[in-house]
């Protein structure tokens, strides 16, 4: 063992008989607070943007085409969903499925309540992954069959508005395309959804899109807009720049975060939180830690000075105190990972901590937490603190041995 770390080991195991026990324990506990609350902190953030990311990437899709026009409408102009636009959209290297839709408002009038709604036309083509674990009652309709579906899906805050449930009948009311009168359409509840994005749940309603082809005298194979959807989340903006690039002049693809740039704009502030928690976290442990080496240093100054008049260089006795500090932040760091990322598989595996779905689109805290993230975090704070401490040993240079022996 070098004499630098005997040295600071002995001072650790003898610190109890000083005043400085207490400060180091404090150390100790504002390290493992600091570094637990930077970890939680970081994984309810991820874990919050990966969520609301997916939910609404699930249910608008990552990419979508559409007629290239100023209609700021739901309801957009038609185009034709050719075999070769279908061709051309799985050429581009990224997508993995694409998808006919078609978006219509509507209304739905029973006998004491009145629901706007813009009903989702889907067809047989129509991925239903995102939708198999948020159906809470029913079923969704089959839109496969060789003849138009009657059956739709509605979410839970409509069912709950309407006070419908699954295999009543709703009536609902479109107005046609040239504004002059009123046609209506009966269709059973085949089941109700729930994705806690309140902005949708309480608007769309899916349903067979060739009831909505017939509603706007288009053909089988016209749409208002194709969903594309991709292999990995984190490339949509590129697959966008090369689809857009790819299709016809008439039209234009963009992709989820242009349609609600509000939603995106609001995850990627969460982000500023965390930087603000990091910086405290680490101030506060950083210059609890600094406190705690400079009371060290001050009640060992005898000892420095002995040190010194024995021939002791600066740099070994910077040494001593700079491994008695190592000691105290890895326990501290230790302690740290325990709190923090036990807290955080209990949450993830349990829920306990639970939250309003109306203003945070979850029902309860979310956790994304990976061994790349907490060592990154773990290594970043480790270096801060080492170059932080590195400012009160200077005072070591400045002791005087003739006047340190005899400090008391």
């Amino acid at each position: 063992m070098r004499p630098a770390s005997y040295i600071a080991a002995r001072l650790f195991r003898l610190s109890n008989q000083y005043v400085s026990s207490t400060i180091i324990r404090i150390a100790i506990l504002s390290v493992a607070i600091g570094l637990a609350v930077m970890i939680i902190s970081v994984a309810i953030v991820v874990g919050f943007k990966n969520q609301i990311r997916d939910k609404v990437i699930g249910f608008i899709a990552p990419i979508k085409i559409e007629v290239l026009d100023n209609n700021a409408s739901i309801e957009t102009k038609p185009f034709t969903f050719s075999n070769e636009l279908f061709e051309t959209i799985n050429s581009v290297e990224g997508v993995s499925h694409c998808q006919g839709i078609i978006y219509k408002p509507a209304l739905i009038k029973t006998t004491d309540q009145i629901q706007g709604v813009v009903l989702k036309g889907v067809g047989s083509d129509y991925d239903q992954t995102y939708f198999l674990n948020k159906i809470i009652d029913g079923k969704i309709p089959d839109f496969c069959d060789t003849s138009a579906s009657v059956q739709v899906l509605i979410s839970k805050h409509i069912a709950d508005k309407l006070r419908v449930k699954t295999g009543d009948f709703l009536r609902f009311w479109f107005v046609s395309t040239d504004q002059q009168h009123t046609r209506g359409r009966k269709f059973e509840v085949s089941g109700i959804y729930e994705t806690g994005l309140l902005e949708f749940d309480r608007l769309y309603v899916f349903a067979d899109v060739r009831h909505l082809q017939k509603l706007n005298n288009w053909s089988g194979n016209q749409f208002s807009t194709v969903e594309v959807l991709v292999h990995d989340v984190n490339m949509i903006q590129k697959v966008n720049d090369q689809l857009y690039q790819e299709l016809p002049v008439d039209l234009s693809s963009g992709t989820v975060r242009e349609s609600y740039p509000q939603i995106f704009d609001w995850l990627d502030l969460q982000d500023i939180n965390v930087i603000i928690i990091i910086v405290l976290m680490v101030l506060v442990s950083g210059i609890t830690m600094l406190g705690t080496l400079l009371i060290i240093i001050l009640e060992r100054t005898s000892m420095v000075g002995l040190l010194k008049a024995l021939g002791a260089s600066n740099s070994l006795i910077r040494n001593i105190f700079h491994s008695l500090s190592l000691s105290i932040l890895l326990r501290g760091i230790i302690f740290g990972n325990l709190f923090g990322i036990g807290f955080c598989l209990i949450q993830s595996y349990f829920g306990i901590l639970k939250l309003p779905s109306e203003s945070y689109y979850l029902s309860e805290v979310p956790i994304y937490i990976s061994v790349y993230q907490v060592l990154l975090i773990n290594v970043g704070t480790l270096i801060l603190w080492a170059v932080m401490l590195y400012i009160p040993v200077t005072v070591i240079n400045k002791i005087n041995p003739s006047k340190a022996i005899r400090y008391e």
